[in-house]
């Protein structure tokens, strides 16, 4: 936790005018109201000197700076800042309260994500350079900011990287399952059966089975010398029976 503030340093005010005021702080402490709440004097301008008016002059733009600089950070601070302004006060020359400081709380612990981390270093960064005039804390703040969101820009990459590896590897798993289903072992075709019977073997040996058709694919010179070795037998067949007759 962090705190993002605005002083009298910051809003230009020298340092001789820093101590008058501290001086003149010092000087009226006494005289704040007590626990009964009795009423104060309160000064006119008319009642005061040319000095005294200055610096009541001075006090109230001092006042308007550092509330316009607080209220900066918490219009920007949506998601970081965890609390309200807080005022450190003066009394003036006129007896009245005046900001001299301020400052807001904000939140600048890491996160888990990466992308959880440079949203939030980048919030971080905006909330502290609201103002128009940042303090020299403001500037402190928003370096914690950066440093968040680079850490998590680069863990950013380191994921996307881890989570790259990791869907080709599944991818080159699920690849090789397929193959192995596909394509059957060595083993199974070693344990496959393998028959060099013959059709007209297997029709003798099973009669009832349906007989294995001969091949459809015979060629024209097969079928002619077969009909040649056809008419071969039957003109030897009938010389035969002619020298028997």
């Amino acid at each position: 936790m962090m705190t993002l503030g605005s002083s009298l340093h910051a809003n230009s005010i020298s340092s001789s005018k820093l101590s008058e005021l501290f001086m003149l702080r010092d000087q009226t402490r006494g005289t704040l109201p007590d626990a009964e709440g009795v009423s104060q004097t309160r000064f006119t301008k008319s009642e005061l000197s040319a000095e005294d008016q200055r610096r009541v002059a001075e006090l109230q733009q001092i006042d308007r700076n550092v509330r316009e600089h607080e209220a900066a950070h918490l219009r920007a601070g949506a998601g970081v800042v965890t609390s309200g302004a807080t005022f450190t006060y003066t009394k003036g020359p006129d007896d009245k309260q005046y900001a001299v400081s301020g400052e807001v709380s904000i939140d600048t612990s890491s996160e888990r994500e990466p992308r959880r981390n440079i949203d939030k270093g980048e919030r971080i960064q905006i909330a502290a350079l609201a103002p128009r005039d940042p303090s020299p804390q403001d500037h402190r703040v928003a370096a914690v900011g950066s440093q968040m969101e680079a850490q998590g820009r680069s863990d950013l990459v380191v994921q996307q990287r881890e989570e790259v590896a990791e869907q080709s590897s599944e991818k080159e798993e699920s690849v090789e399952k397929e193959k192995s289903v596909e394509k059957p072992s060595s083993a199974d075709e070693s344990e496959r059966p393998l028959s060099s019977e013959s059709p007209s073997a297997r029709n003798e040996r099973a009669p009832n089975a349906e007989p294995v058709p001969p091949s459809a694919e015979v060629s024209e010179a097969t079928r002619q010398r077969i009909s040649q070795a056809y008419a071969s037998a039957e003109q030897a067949t009938n010389a035969a029976f002619s020298l028997f007759a």
